[in-house]
Formats: C-alpha cells, structure tokens, sequence
C-alpha cells in the first residue's frame, strides 16, 4: 500500500537537531508516512547520539559519494517541515522534469534562491532540489516550483519514473544562498551566472528581482533593484532550461534585465528568436569582469569546477567576499 501524508499536518523539528526528520527516514520506518515519521521524530526528542547514527544509515543508503544530507549537514535550515502536494509535471527538457508544489501550511516560507529538503514517502534517501519559482508566487497561489534533472539517485529516480498529479511529499527549506533585500537597502546590480540545472535558484532570484521592479513601478516604493545580467551556460539550446520565460522578463524589463545564453555542444542549427541571444562557446572571464563595479553582487550556481573558477577569478579581480555567493551542484 502506498504511503499518504496527512495533507493539513504540520511538523518541526526541535532546535540543535535539524537533522531528525532526515534522520529517521529508515528502512524499518518505510510503512510510515512522512508525516508520520516526523511527528515521532519530534515527539521522542531524539538524543544526539541516536540523531548521528540515524542520519549516517540515510546516508550510506545514497549510491552517491556524497549525499545531499551529508553535503548540507552544516547549513541552516528551517524547523517546519511541511507536507506538499504535486499539482503539477512536465518536461522542461530531455533530462529535466519540472514539478509544481501546492504548500498548504501558512508556516512554509522561503527566501529567492534557498532550496529544500525533499522526503518522499517509501524512499529513504532525501533529495535536495533548489525552488526555481519566486516567493511572489508561494505569497499568491501557496504553490512552488522545482526543476529536477533525471540522476541514478532515488528521489530524482521517483520523480521522473513514479511522480504522479496528487503526489505528496514533504519539504523543509533550507540554505544560506539567497536574495532577499529590504526596503531600505542600497541598491545593487546583480550578475546571474549559472550552469546546466544550477539556473534553478537564479531563476527564483531573476523572478524575485522582477516582482520588486513591477512593486516599485506600481507603487513608487520599495527596494530599487539595480540592472540584472544573466549568464547561462548549458550543452544545447534543448537543455537551457526556463528559457521562453527568461526571454519574457528581458523584453518586459529591457533597460534592466538582460542576458546571456551560452551553448557549449550545439548540433542542430538556432532557433531565429534566440539567437540574439546566443554565444557558442563558454562564458568567459572577460565577459564577468566588465561588469565588475562596487554595487555588484555575483550569484553563482553550477558545477564545482564551474563554481571555483569564476568565484576565484572574481576574488582575483578583488571583487569583496561578501559581493560573491555561490552554490554548487552535483
């Protein structure tokens, strides 16, 4: 029988142990639901001791060198662990399958570019996924938005294969890679560099800077977010994910968004519409470099090695620490 989640049930996880429904998600814990195994989590107040020998089993249980609990065991995470219910699924390229998530719990919130902890009911790995959807759209519609590319790691694997309309999950947020000014701020220009998947979190931060423009066109307050440049780098044109939606806020902000589409293993000839827009070849340091100023901030998601080499050759070019956030995908 399959697992259910109680669709109104509402969970946290006591401080000092923001690993303990990760923890639990166990082969001899599987006849649970999800929403289950975090209600006992909680209410057994699990010792330390048991929560490290709980969460190294979901570890080993990963075929990956390295799992998503383990890479993120450090980072900060919110104590709500909320169920979900897919609303919708489709393919946002070959690899790549897009999911929508109704949150119902009011409790569950995130910042432009964080992530979430991923616990699916019979699956005892948890995936990692960052939201790709702005925090406008969670406000509005209690709705948010994955992009998951197809892996041998079983909650991609469950995504792709078994993932149904009606599907539940559970979801906590989590990460320390975002962008949320507040009013009062200073103004900042923002350089977007992402490759292949590592868009999703920049395109929840491009969402997010587009939603204060239109606040601050219609309302004459608010934060002013300065000029945004984009540089995305994926094999092909197939594989640029998000892109009509891309295209869409650069011809509705066009004095402040821009972009820059790179195709490293392009086969087949160029669409009209994008070509405008396309390089072939990889994003350059130059092309970062010029647009280097003291009221930039560089977001950059991607590959590891991706990831090193533009951070460090902005740190080289003495870009401040704190202008460069990064994240890496794996």
């Amino acid at each position: 029988m399959t697992s259910k989640i109680s669709w109104t049930s509402k969970f946290h996880v006591y401080p000092g142990s923001t690993m303990a429904c990760a923890a639990v998600i166990v082969p001899g814990l599987l006849r649970s639901s999800v929403g289950t195994i975090c209600a006992q989590a909680a209410s057994l107040r699990l010792t330390s001791g048991a929560l490290r020998h709980l969460t190294l089993t979901s570890i080993m249980k990963s075929k990956r060198k390295t799992d998503h609990l383990e890479r993120t065991a450090n980072v900060i995470r919110r104590e709500v662990v909320s169920a979900a219910k897919v609303c919708g699924a489709a393919a946002e390229s070959p690899s790549v399958k897009r999911l929508h998530l109704l949150v119902a719990d009011k409790d569950f919130s995130f910042k432009a570019g964080q992530w979430v902890d991923f616990f699916i009911p019979g699956v005892s790995v948890v995936g990692g996924f960052s939201i790709c959807s702005s925090p406008r759209l969670l406000k509005q519609e209690r709705m948010i938005e994955l992009a998951v590319k197809y892996a041998n790691h079983p909650p991609a694997v469950w995504i792709h294969n078994q993932c149904t309309l009606d599907s539940e999950v559970a979801v906590r947020v989590g990460g320390e890679f975002f962008f949320d000014p507040q009013p009062a701020d200073a103004s900042r220009n923002l350089v977007l560099i992402a490759g292949g998947v590592g868009i999703n979190p920049l395109l929840s931060i491009l969402r997010h800077a587009a939603d204060l423009h239109r606040d601050r066109a219609n309302k004459g307050s608010g934060y002013e977010v300065g000029t945004i440049k984009l540089f995305y780098s994926a094999k092909n044109t197939s594989e640029l994910l998000f892109k009509q939606n891309i295209l869409d806020l650069v011809n509705e902000f066009p004095e402040k968004i821009a972009c820059s589409l790179h195709v490293t293993k392009q086969t087949t000839q160029i669409s009209a519409e994008l070509q405008p827009y396309i390089t072939e070849g990889r994003i350059t340091e130059k092309e970062i470099r010029d647009h280097i100023s003291k009221e930039t901030l560089f977001y950059i998601c991607g590959p590891p090695p991706m990831t090193d080499f533009f951070s460090k050759q902005l740190e080289n070019s003495h870009v401040p620490k704190e202008h460069i956030c990064f994240e890496k995908w794996w």
